[in-house]
C-alpha cells in the first residue's frame, strides 16, 4: 500500500531541506564534477553529474539491501571497495595526463562516445565510494516509518536525495563551466589543462585511499 511507503508532508519537507543542506556542501563528487566542468566544459560536467547521480542511486539501493551493513561490519569489504574507487580515480588522472587529447579544446564538440565515457567514469567513481552507502544507511533511517515498508521507503528517500543532489551538482556544473571558456582562451592554460584534470583526479584518489572506515557504534 502507498501508505506504507509515502512519507507525510512534514517528513518529506524536512528530508528535502536536510538533503539540500548536505548536498550543497562540496565533497569528492562535487570536486570531480567541478574539475570536469571547469577544465573540459559544460557538457562534460553535465555528463559527470548524470553518472554520479546514477552511482549514488546504486549506493542508495545497496544501503536498502543491506550492503551498507556489510561495509560497517567488514573492514575487508570496505577496504576493497575503497581501494577500487581510489585506484580508478588515479587511473583517470594518469590517463588524462598521458593522453593529452583527453582534454578537449574550446572548439571541439564532444562526441556521443566522449560523453558516454565521461558518464561511465562518473558512475564508477560514485559507485565505488563505500562511504556513500554508509551515509545512506546512517541518514535515511531517521526519516523512515518503522510501521511501513522499510525497503521501499529507503529506495524512495534515496531517490529523492539523489534528485536533490543532482540539482545542486547541476548548478555547480553550470556555474563553473563559465570559467572554462575564460581559462581555456589562454593557449598556455589549454596546453596544461590535462595536467590540472589529471592532478585533480589523482588527488581525489589519494584522499579516497587515505579515508578511514567510520567507527562502529558500541
Amino acid at each position: 500500500m502507498l501508505a506504507d511507503v509515502l512519507p507525510t508532508a512534514a517528513t518529506l519537507s524536512t528530508f528535502v531541506i536536510a538533503s539540500f543542506v548536505l548536498a550543497v556542501v562540496p565533497g569528492p563528487a562535487v570536486l570531480y564534477i567541478v574539475a570536469r566542468s571547469t577544465l573540459q566544459g559544460r557538457q562534460y560536467g553535465l555528463a559527470s553529474v548524470a553518472g554520479v547521480a546514477l552511482g549514488n542511486f546504486g549506493n542508495a539501493l545497496g544501503a536498502s539491501l543491506g550492503l551498507a551493513a556489510l561495509f560497517a561490519l567488514s573492514s575487508l569489504a570496505f577496504t576493497v571497495v575503497k581501494w577500487l574507487g581510489a585506484g580508478y580515480l588515479v587511473y583517470l588522472g594518469l590517463k588524462a595526463i598521458l593522453k593529452k587529447n583527453d582534454v578537449q579544446s574550446l572548439d571541439t564538440v564532444p562526441s556521443k562516445k566522449d560523453l558516454q565515457r565521461i558518464f561511465q567514469d562518473g558512475f564508477v567513481v560514485a559507485l565505488l565510494n563505500p562511504k556513500t552507502a554508509l551515509f545512506f544507511a546512517a541518514f535515511l533511517p531517521q526519516f523512515l516509518n518503522p510501521n511501513g515498508n522499510i525497503a521501499a521507503q529507503s529506495i524512495l528517500f534515496g531517490a529523492i536525495f539523489v534528485l536533490v543532489a543532482g540539482a545542486t551538482d547541476t548548478v555547480y556544473a553550470f556555474a563553473t563551466s563559465g570559467a572554462s571558456r575564460a581559462l581555456l582562451k589562454s593557449p598556455r592554460v589549454q596546453a596544461l589543462s590535462h595536467y590540472a584534470v589529471g592532478g585533480t583526479f589523482i588527488g581525489l584518489g589519494v584522499l579516497a585511499a587515505l579515508s578511514s572506515q567510520p567507527a562502529r557504534k558500541p
